[in-house]
This record gives C-alpha cells, structure tokens and sequence, in this order.
C-alpha cells in the first residue's frame, strides 16, 4: 500500500508506531471529524519533533533552583509554518504547541478539477520571511501542483530555507514537487500507491478539508 523514501530524493519518511497508528484511525472511512481533527493535531505534533531534529541551538548559561549551569537553547533563524489552506490549517495548532512563538502565514490555493493546475486566491506571509526558517504544511501532496506553487510563493516572498511537511504523498506528487523544488526537503508520513483519475491519492483519505471541517 505504502512505498518507500529511498526511490525519493531529499524526502523523510516517518514511520514512528505512533505516526502510523494515529494515520491508520484517521483513513478509517468512518472517523468522525471531531475525532480526525484531534488525530491530525496529534500527529502533527509527532510530525513536527521529526522535522525539527536538526534545528540548530547554542550552549546559554542558566541558573536551575540549586545552581548555575549551561544548556541547549534553540538558535539561528526563527521559524514561521506556512499552511495551504484550506486543509493545512489542521497541522498549524500542534506545530504551535512545540513552537508557540513560531509567526503563521498563510496560501490560499485551489486546484482547478479540470487541469489540476494549482490557482492562487490569498497569501500572507510576516515581512521578515527572510530571516526564518519556513515549514510549508498540507496534509496531501497529490499532484504536487499546489504545493510547488505553494513554494514559489514563499520563496518570492525572501526565503531561503523552506521544508514541506505531508501527511500522504503519491509518487507522482513527490516527482512534481522535487523536479520545481529539489532543494526542499520533505517529510511525510505515507507515500501511497497512486492518483485516480481525478487526481485523489489511493488509498489515501479522501478530501483532507472535508474531513477536517465536515464540510463535502
């Protein structure tokens, strides 16, 4: 059902027994939309320990109620998470909870059901985008349209480190993405068979929004 990363350039498969069980219980067909909503929070959080390992920290002296001593403090670049809406806005509350002064911008993105092609209606993003590190965010790379523009425009807006974060990848999504972005690193939980004709991973989870907000 799941392939694995190492056919994929710059991308992480995430395979803690937690990540998978709570994306098991969230394809479920039967799961209701408070219960998917609170898994995505979860497993965002378990996703987010993964993709912030290597974020870089310098030894600061602090003083505990017995003594002085040196510890590890994060350093370097601030961070912002850049939600596609509308379904990437499921992840942003547990990536907050590891990193709750991290800035949020926004992309709003459609995909055409026609072309595939990915349509721009709204983006927002903190002014000083150059100076953070940008985690991009969508619970589905499908086609990779949307998320390659995704990227485009934050790169446009001035940054330089960006990484994506997914919970289900299909093949060609992951091909798209890393022919228009090869320097961005992925991360994902699942890396699924293939598209259906409409463009919908298999096996996947259907519509992430509609699953998230209980819309359809």
């Amino acid at each position: 059902m799941t392939e694995s990363a190492a056919a994929f350039a710059n991308t992480t498969l995430i395979s803690h027994p937690l990540v998978q069980h709570k994306l098991a219980m969230m394809r479920e067909k039967d799961t209701s939309t408070q219960k998917f909503r609170r898994l995505l929070r979860e497993i965002s959080m378990l996703m987010g320990y993964e993709l912030m390992r290597d974020l870089p920290t310098e030894e600061v002296e602090i003083e505990t109620p017995l003594e002085k001593m040196k510890a590890q403090m994060l350093t370097g670049k601030k961070l912002c998470i850049a939600p596609i809406l509308r379904a990437g806005l499921g992840f942003v509350d547990g990536l907050l909870e590891l990193v709750p002064s991290a800035r949020v911008g926004h992309i709003g993105l459609y995909r055409d059901h026609e072309t595939l092609e990915a349509v721009e209606y709204y983006k927002k993003f903190p002014e000083d985008l150059s100076n953070r590190s940008v985690l991009a965010v969508d619970p589905m790379l499908a086609t990779g349209h949307s998320a390659a523009a995704a990227v485009d425009f934050i790169k446009q807006a001035g940054a330089s480190d960006v990484r994506f974060l997914c919970l289900i990848a299909a093949p060609e999504g992951l091909e798209t993405f890393h022919k228009a972005h090869p320097d961005v690193h992925v991360y994902t939980a699942a890396i699924d068979r293939a598209l259906n004709d409409k463009g919908y991973i298999l096996p996947g989870i259907g519509d992430a929004g509609d699953r998230i907000f209980g819309t359809k």
